[in-house]
């Protein structure tokens, strides 16, 4: 199976959810941690709407549809993709004992994604930001840069993370890299 690389950010429950999405595209991923949605989160989902248009993938439980349902009154224009019951179902034997986005198949939660519409990369993607550039701007392996990370990640609207999922939030929220130098100087001076 070829891993597809999604223009749009993907929301899901958890961080086993995020975990298999990304085993089956390569795509931004933000988890709502459960029905609690903290105040972050929202905020960093709401960037990506604004950004690149999200695609909400919950469990077909419950619990999932009703985070679905409070994430469409927040965000009306989102695009929702769905996995049926039996694609998320772990099972012991007859007996079915979880379901989740984090049980499914990689191949059933594309399918899933490309049912909603989202938008694959087609051609070549823009320069990015690598590791080493988050190193050579202090951004990673240094005193300091976990609290520089963390202030650019609230400029640019991405959210706080370690260096590696700091540079794939980067590409997934397509921030070009003229864009990160400029938030990066103004974090600069701001840090002065």
């Amino acid at each position: 199976m070829e891993k597809l690389r999604l223009l749009e950010t993907v929301v899901v429950e958890g961080r086993d959810d995020e975990a298999a999405v990304l085993r089956a595209v390569d795509a931004a991923v933000i988890s709502t941690h459960g029905w609690g949605l903290p105040e972050g989160n929202v905020e960093r989902i709401r960037a990506a709407y604004e950004r690149t248009g999200i695609i909400i993938l919950t469990d077909p439980d419950f619990a999932g549809e009703n985070i679905r349902r409070r994430l469409s009154e927040q965000f009306p224009d989102a695009k929702h993709a769905y996995l049926a019951r039996p694609e998320a179902s772990k099972r012991q034997g007859e007996r079915v004992v979880d379901i989740g986005v984090e049980n499914a198949a990689p191949e059933a939660i594309q399918a899933a994604l490309l049912a909603a519409r989202a938008q694959v990369q087609t051609g070549p993607s823009a320069e990015t930001v690598t590791q080493a550039d988050l190193i050579a701007l202090g951004l990673a392996g240094g005193s300091g840069s976990t609290q520089l990370r963390e202030a650019l990640g609230k400029e640019l609207g991405i959210g706080s993370c370690n260096a590696k999922a700091f540079a794939r939030r980067l590409a997934a929220f397509g921030i070009s890299r003229e864009e990160f130098l400029a938030a990066w100087r103004r974090i600069s001076q701001e840090n002065r």
